[in-house]
């Protein structure tokens, strides 16, 4: 049996999918979790063969988990799911170590088909957002910009994010101004939204 986890924020989603992977007759969904802060533990505790992890997750993104689960477990390999197909998101997938990045609206046999092949040791990824990963090119922004930029999602100064980041407000401005300059945009919201946009953040 190949043992899966299921991270998906959205209730009634993650339980069609447990239903529908469970009528495959070698996979047993052995956990399911709401938010991105539940996977590694549930997943060291259940040791499945297969993640199936969504990105925007409550607590941490699924990204991230998928990079904590590289380190913490190993032999899971991790499948990412996604209502949004990014560029920049499928760059930080396989940079993560993720075996496959899919977009929820396909069926559920290709998915299936998916989480067997990555087992087999393949890389899975949605041909058209492939395509266009290759397009866009990598991600521009340095970690460091990428954390001034998320720090200014909800509108907060430079001292709310100097203090929150730890750095002097100068830091925080010289950051702020050079990811506006490599997004192409005017001030920081605009740069928060092209950044999320092509999937940097």
């Amino acid at each position: 049996m190949i043992r899966l986890l299921l991270a998906e924020d959205q209730g009634m989603m993650r339980g069609a999918l447990a239903l529908l992977l469970g009528l495959e007759e070698d996979f047993e969904v052995v956990a399911q979790v709401g938010s991105g802060d539940e996977i590694v533990p549930k997943a060291l505790e259940t040791t499945p063969d297969v993640a199936l992890l969504d990105i925007e997750l409550p607590g941490r993104s699924g990204l991230d988990a998928a990079a904590e689960l590289r380190e913490e477990l190993p032999g899971c390999r991790v499948l990412i799911l996604t209502t949004f197909g990014r560029p920049g998101h499928l760059r930080r997938a396989m940079e993560a170590g993720a075996g496959g990045f899919l977009v929820k609206d396909g069926p559920v046999e290709e998915l299936a088909a998916a989480v067997r092949r990555i087992l087999d040791g393949e890389r899975v990824i949605d041909p058209a957002l492939a395509a266009a990963a290759l397009s866009a090119g990598p991600n521009p922004l340095t970690a460091r910009e990428r954390e001034a930029l998320t720090a200014a999602v909800d509108g907060a100064t430079s001292a709310d994010i100097a203090s929150k980041l730890h750095l002097s407000e100068s830091t925080v401005r010289n950051y702020l101004s050079s990811a506006i300059g490599k997004t192409g945009t005017r001030n920081r919201m605009e740069a928060v939204r092209a950044a999320r946009r092509n999937g940097w953040l």
